[in-house]
């Protein structure tokens, strides 16, 4: 397993555990104990976690890996959800997306779409992340509206009271949201404050909003709030979401969409 590799692994593990320890891990990964200290030195040298005696633990409730590290998750799924949220969208329709894993297969979904190719434009695309206003600022038949901000390096998202001054004079037609967590009694939801703001007026200006989520992020409630469950109108997820959890979003009258 190359270092990078285990970076990532050591990191997704970190995530759901929250904690771990030298000896375990090194038997999981298959690597001596001696590697995974060395690693974990490392990936502490750049804050992506804390050191402990024997192990390591994440930074705190707020914990939170940049996108670069994030990316590879759930990766399948991810795209497939993304090609059922570029479906919902129709050409010349004003469409805002927040930062965020699944939201960059949202906008490499509909950077491919065949029917839009053309028109005046075929898109307007608004967004506060600049990853994806990048990647689709090379498509001229998109108009790509970019907030004003300040750069969070963890999710390349544009937040602060700059933001205000786009969002305030404009109209989406959809909102499309990446989260970290959704739950019908708590919201959708981000680890961030700021990124959450933003994302909040993203909703506020649009006719509908849908929330991009994995299965691993339903159920579950995140420091941040976006907004509420009824001001969603559909969840696009994976196939593996829990039965019983799409049946308490369906109930409070939420579209969801299983890929």
């Amino acid at each position: 397993m190359s270092r990078d590799a285990r970076w990532k692994t050591l990191l997704d593990l970190l995530v759901e555990r929250g904690r771990l320890d030298v000896e375990e891990t090194a038997v999981e990964l298959g690597v001596s104990a001696a590697t995974v200290r060395r690693d974990l030195d490392q990936l502490a040298e750049q804050q992506l976690l804390v050191r402990t005696r024997g192990g390591a633990v994440v930074h705190g409730v707020s914990y939170e890996l940049p996108l670069r590290y994030r990316t590879a998750r759930r990766a399948p799924e991810k795209q497939r959800i993304a090609r059922a949220v570029a479906e919902l969208v129709s050409p010349g329709e004003a469409v805002g997306l927040t930062g965020g894993t699944t939201t960059t297969e949202v906008a490499r979904a509909l950077a491919v779409r065949g029917d839009l190719t053309a028109g005046s434009p075929a898109l307007t695309v608004v967004t506060n992340a600049l990853n994806i206003a990048g990647e689709l600022a090379v498509r001229p038949q998109f108009k790509i509206v970019v907030t004003g901000g300040v750069a969070r390096a963890q999710s390349y998202e544009l937040v602060g009271p700059l933001a205000d001054g786009v969002l305030g004079q404009i109209t989406l037609d959809v909102a499309v949201l990446g989260v970290v967590a959704f739950d019908v009694t708590h919201g959708a939801a981000a680890h961030d404050e700021a990124e959450a703001a933003v994302d909040r007026m993203l909703c506020e200006r649009a006719a509908r909003v849908v929330v991009a989520a994995d299965s691993g992020k339903l159920g579950r409630r995140a420091f941040a709030r976006i907004c509420a469950a009824d001001a969603v109108d559909t969840l696009v997820t994976d196939a593996a979401a829990d039965a019983g959890t799409v049946r308490r979003f369906e109930e409070a009258g939420i579209r969801v969409l299983a890929v």
